[in-house]
């Protein structure tokens, strides 16, 4: 019997394949950064709370009492009374009857949305919503149709076809979007919705602190918060924290229980995320929570101005289309001093390669008025993709 036909070196195909990313234009790295901070303008610590004095004392209370991780799952003996006072932190912040707190936000998605649909159920999905939750909607075992960005006329036409030969119908949809930071029609959204039967999952990722009088998110500004079923947002954005967690009925959040996987399996939240997160809620709740959102507008309104560009969010995507191109701005601005990483495929769509301006709280008006004046010394037109100057 004669030997097998000697095989490369294992990892021979890896490094194969992450030679044709870099000819691409897609390799990734990690870049190591001084603090949370240290990326001014790609950070989306949107309400600057990462490094507040309080936020830093109740993470080290927390872990001084309860130690530094949980332990175990939720659902065995990790469940210590500060989740406990997160989950209802949180279901107060948001007006609901429940939620319940996730390791991250990645993992809430990921776990609800199995939880609620199977094979024979469908999900309706804005193809601009993040990774989580199209990863999400593939693991459900639903079938999976993803609707035109904001097209409602879609959107309706799906609802109507599906609504008569399916047992439930979930519409996923962002409020503000990541990559791209404009607004879904919420209102609209809902009517759909409501008309045909279906349920609504709305990431409030990038609004929860920021929008509505008392900064709950989109769903709370539009009027909408009895109406939109599963409320998802992050802790680690404008809350300063990091964790994800999901609010509505009670009966939602007792399924998540006994159904979310990455719930079920994965260790609880360590404590002293949970504490940070506490004080992150009640923070945004007080006045000094309101100045830092209205600085954070007035700073928005500034960088607008500056460079005449529309925006309805903290969130600015400066489209390059080519990945080459977008490195080379990136590249240029680290340059300057400004450090804005390059958003590819698979991030963003083929072809859609950005540079994403986020602005928070903690930006001065100098600094502001700096970016601006470095993006039109370099003569770059934002709305069309122009060149590097």
């Amino acid at each position: 019997m004669t030997d097998p036909t000697p095989r490369p070196a294992w990892d021979e195909p890896l490094r194969q394949a992450l030679e044709e990313r870099e000819r691409a234009g897609l390799l990734r790295r990690l870049r190591p950064v001084g603090s949370a901070g240290a990326d001014r303008f790609s950070s989306n610590d949107y309400l600057g709370l990462a490094h507040h004095p309080r936020l830093i004392g109740a993470a080290r209370d927390a872990a001084a009492h309860y130690g530094a991780g949980a332990g175990a799952s939720r659902l065995i003996c990790g469940n210590l009374p500060i989740h406990a006072a997160l989950d209802e932190a949180f279901a107060a912040f948001k007006r609901r009857p429940a939620a319940l707190a996730f390791a991250n936000g990645y993992a809430a998605a990921l776990g609800t949305i199995p939880a609620l649909v199977e094979k024979g159920d469908a999900v309706l999905l804005d193809k601009r919503s993040h990774a989580s939750l199209i990863d999400g909607a593939r693991l459900s075992g639903a079938t999976l149709r993803v609707f035109p960005h904001n097209d409602l006329n879609y959107l309706e036409k799906l609802l109507r076809t599906l609504a008569p030969k399916t047992r439930r119908l979930l519409v996923v949809t962002e409020s503000i979007f990541s990559m791209d930071g404009d607004a879904a029609p919420l209102g609209a959204i809902v009517e759909l919705k409501d008309r045909f039967g279906a349920w609504l999952m709305v990431d409030e990722a990038h609004a929860t602190g920021l929008f509505g009088a008392g900064r709950r998110g989109l769903i709370e500004a539009e009027g909408l918060t009895e109406r939109v079923e599963v409320q998802m947002a992050t802790l680690g954005k404008a809350l300063g924290s990091s964790g994800g967690v999901i609010a509505g009925s009670r009966a939602l959040i007792d399924t998540l229980v006994n159904r979310a996987r990455s719930l079920i399996y994965s260790t609880a939240p360590s404590p002293a995320a949970c504490g940070a997160a506490l004080e992150g809620v009640a923070l945004v709740q007080e006045e000094e929570g309101a100045e830092r959102c209205r600085r954070l507008w007035s700073r928005v309104a500034d960088f607008i101005e500056a460079v005449d560009l529309p925006g309805t969010s903290p969130i600015f995507p400066l489209i390059y289309g080519a990945e080459e191109n977008a490195l080379a701005a990136s590249a240029a601005l680290a340059e300057r001093g400004l450090a804005l990483p390059a958003i590819r495929y698979p991030t963003v769509a083929r072809g859609e390669a950005r540079l994403r301006v986020t602005l928070t709280a903690e930006r001065t008006e100098e600094e502001i008025a700096t970016l601006a004046a470095i993006l039109r010394k370099m003569a770059w037109d934002f709305r069309k993709g122009g060149e590097i100057g």
